[in-house]
């Protein structure tokens, strides 16, 4: 395990009670407090060390910069990867860790967790019962102060909203059409003076795909974000529109909130459905998951060509809409390849 922040810690959970699994190393660069069940796993400061280790999976929930070079290392040194989203910042890094999980016949599982949500899944399927061309409607503000804003200034040394958070939905899109993706266009504005990079806390992208589909896309960090409408998940058909109708009750930076559904509410022409969602997992139930579904992709051999492609795919766009906020100008993504 590399990296104890919120995320490493629930996948160490997860791993911790999994039968199949023995975690033999904590990697983290400070001192950090631990779950008293993780507290007797040797610990180390650096990712090196834990490469000695000689690991058969190396999770890897570090700050995003770091993805890509761990990721290869890991893999080239033999080990089976899971990594946290986003992939890497750039698409030839995203593109680097895929080739190196093909040459090395590695397995390479990304953290998408909303694809192991079985409301999310069941989202997906009623849209694509729907038929595009499609209307994507997605976004996730976080009204952050405290210890939630220090982190999301942390993560904007390198990484914006709309990339950390972007990739789960655009993801979604991915899913749903199937179309490949044409242009971005993106907008962005730093609201605060407190972020020491030149990052902004807020931005917002439109895509279009080569089925006509349309996408939007809105993420936003910090004390000064609205906590009206910072959760809208719809998407509209021909036939009728699938949307979220109850999900993210909670406050905007309750992380257990940001994957909640509820209710989907499915409208057509013809007439309303309310499919009911009770019961939903929380963030460790789904990091479980997750973590359950690496092994089981490790022990059956699952291809996960589909998975990777993914994964780079829906890191492009949102880079994509990175690259338009900083120059001011539509991005040609069939350019860009």
């Amino acid at each position: 395990m590399v990296g104890l922040g919120n995320m490493g810690r629930s996948h160490a959970l997860a791993l911790h009670d999994h039968s199949a699994v023995e975690i033999i190393g904590l990697v983290n660069r400070s001192d950090v407090e631990l779950p008293q069940c993780l507290q007797t796993y040797p610990r180390f400061e650096s990712f090196d060390q834990g490469l000695e280790l000689k690991p058969d999976l190396m999770i890897i929930a570090t700050y995003s910069d770091s993805h890509a070079d761990y990721a290869c290392a890991a893999m080239q040194a033999g080990a089976h990867v899971f990594v946290e989203k986003p992939l890497a910042t750039s698409v030839a890094d995203a593109q680097r860790v895929a080739d190196t999980a093909r040459q090395t016949d590695r397995k390479l599982v990304v953290g998408y967790i909303l694809r192991h949500h079985p409301s999310w899944m069941r989202l997906i399927a009623e849209a694509r019962g729907l038929g595009g061309p499609y209307v994507f409607r997605l976004n996730l503000n976080q009204q952050s102060s405290g210890a939630e804003w220090e982190t999301h200034k942390a993560l904007m040394q390198t990484t914006s909203p709309i990339v950390d958070c972007g990739v789960h939905y655009v993801d979604v899109m991915c899913q749903i059409t199937d179309a490949t993706p044409l242009r971005v266009h993106g907008m962005g504005v730093r609201l605060s003076d407190e972020i020491e990079s030149d990052m902004y806390n807020y931005g917002q992208f439109q895509v279009v795909f080569d089925d006509g589909s349309v996408g939007w896309y809105e993420a936003g960090w910090g004390p000064m974000m609205s906590e009206t409408a910072f959760f809208v998940k719809d998407i509209v058909s021909p036939n009728g529109s699938v949307s979220i109708s109850d999900g993210n009750q909670g406050a905007s930076a309750d992380i257990d909130g940001h994957t909640k559904v509820g209710g989907i509410l499915v409208h057509r022409p013809d007439g309303d459905t309310t499919i009911e969602m009770p019961d939903e997992p929380g963030h460790q139930a789904l990091c479980d998951a997750e973590q359950a579904y690496m092994v089981r992709a490790i022990a059956e051999d699952i291809d996960l060509s589909r998975h990777i492609h993914d994964a780079v795919q829906s890191l492009a766009i949102c880079l994509a809409a990175d690259e338009s906020i900083r120059t001011g100008r539509v991005v040609s993504l069939q350019e860009a390849r």
